[in-house]
């Protein structure tokens, strides 16, 4: 094994871990899209357990916020993704989605 190759070698690996982590992050936040739009739309239902149902759908670990408003409901997910190993410290990142949607008791108490 050459010099150069001794050099570079953790330099890959460290590139590789930090590609990975990259993979993973994305992961989380589409769980968190997810989360999110799902318990919007059974909160816009009147769904008493909406709060259980995207956090049935959301990362471990993940905190749920339901906001309602007069005609609409707001749903937060946020969880937190962690660097790989010792990088755990430097690259963890807080993720965020939200989700509105309209409540239905309100648009049909409207029609009638």
């Amino acid at each position: 094994m050459t010099a150069e190759t001794a050099v570079l070698m953790p330099v890959l690996v460290l590139l590789a871990a930090v590609l990975l982590w990259g993979v993973l992050s994305t992961a989380v936040q589409l769980r968190c899209i997810d989360a999110a739009r799902v318990g919007a739309r059974a909160a816009a239902r009147g769904d008493s357990d909406a709060i259980a149902v995207a956090q049935a759908v959301a990362p471990r670990g993940a905190s749920v916020r339901l906001t309602t408003e007069k005609e609409m409901v707001r749903v937060a997910v946020e969880a937190e993704c962690l660097g790989p190993g010792r990088l755990a410290a430097v690259l963890s990142v807080r993720l965020t989605a939200d989700a509105v949607a309209a409540r239905e008791d309100v648009m049909v108490e409207g029609l009638e």
